[in-house]
């Protein structure tokens, strides 16, 4: 009961399938939603980003059909990842006279709902790989399953780059794998930590991540490594929180990475900090990203006109605020 002199405050409603106040809901703004793109997206959202809003990736999950989101938080004390191949029938030596090539997918960086993986049958209950890390991705502890251990070459320590030197490893993560991320918390008022689960997501064949790094490839590169992109993941997130989720999801080192070369300014930039030209939001990268692998549904392109309002109501709110403090 509230008390005498007081109101209670009334939540806004919110739409349910975009999450916007409902009276900037954007589902409406969408003019096909449900798209069908070919290439799956996999989304790596940044657990701080969903509420933001200007978070482009609720425009990706209304206007595409095959989407998929999964929230990532930052390593407070540790995580463990465990890696399991798709290949029920996997063989051992599977990646001996595979066509894939290693070079492909050893892209490592100096600086340190059609795939759901709930579906998807893993090759076998060991998985291939078990690895602790801590805040920002230090590795504290790593191992593999029988099955690769005659083909990793290692002697005094594993790590992943002895892993991605194995051929055999690389073609057989190349067919598909599962990772799932047990974080530890802190139980509510307590020192006590418990171990959750945070995502299990499935990386289909022809996978690669759209991330800037050292070592990235445009299209053409890809094309000319005769890679066919069939599932983008994309991190969601600012330029700072994207950079950590990538240090603290070592596993995405197994992908090959995408880039984008364009140097174009973002729709945000008035109202959102960009680090520098090219530093795109998490749906013009994905429009951009289908348009140059070639997977271009009709109305794709309305997808950017919807976000463009999206800033043009920040905007406002961001003036009115303004207006307000200078006639106060």
């Amino acid at each position: 009961m509230a008390a005498p002199g007081t109101q209670l405050k009334s939540k806004r409603p919110t739409c349910p399938s975009c999450s916007k106040p409902a009276i900037l809901c954007i589902c409406i703004r969408i003019q096909n939603p449900g798209l069908q793109n070919k290439v799956n997206i996999t989304i790596l959202q940044h657990s701080l980003e969903r509420k933001h809003a200007l978070n482009s990736a609720r425009i990706a999950r209304v206007g595409l059909q095959n989407v998929t989101l999964s929230t990532v938080s930052d390593v407070k004390f540790d995580a463990k990842f465990m890696i399991h191949l798709f290949d029920p029938g996997h063989d051992s030596g599977s990646g001996q006279d595979g066509e894939n090539s290693s070079d492909l997918y050893h892209v490592m960086d100096d600086e340190a709902d059609e795939f759901d993986a709930s579906h998807v049958t893993k090759g076998g209950k060991e998985p291939v790989i078990t690895c602790s890390i801590g805040k920002y991705g230090i590795v504290t502890d790593i191992s593999i399953g029988n099955v690769w251990m005659p083909h990793v070459q290692w002697k005094r320590r594993l790590s992943f780059d002895k892993i991605l030197a194995s051929k055999v490893a690389v073609d057989d993560l190349a067919k598909g794998f599962v990772v799932k991320k047990l974080q530890k918390r802190r139980v509510d008022g307590s020192e006590e930590l418990e171990e959750v689960e945070e995502f299990e997501v499935a990386v289909p064949p022809g996978s690669v991540l759209l991330f800037p790094s050292k070592n990235a490839l445009d299209v053409d590169g890809l094309k000319a490594m005769d890679f066919e992109a069939k599932n983008l993941i994309v991190l969601d997130g600012t330029w700072s929180k994207a950079r950590r989720m990538y240090c603290e999801n070592p596993w995405l080192r197994f992908l090959p990475h995408l880039k984008l070369d364009l140097d174009r300014l973002s729709l945000y930039s008035e109202v959102r900090q960009q680090p520098k030209a090219g530093y795109l939001s998490t749906i013009e990268s994905i429009v951009y990203a289908l348009e140059e692998i070639g997977d271009y549904p009709e109305g794709l392109d309305n997808l950017l006109g919807v976000f463009e309002s999206m800033v043009g109501d920040q905007r406002r709110f961001k003036n009115e605020r303004l207006s307000k403090l200078s006639s106060a």
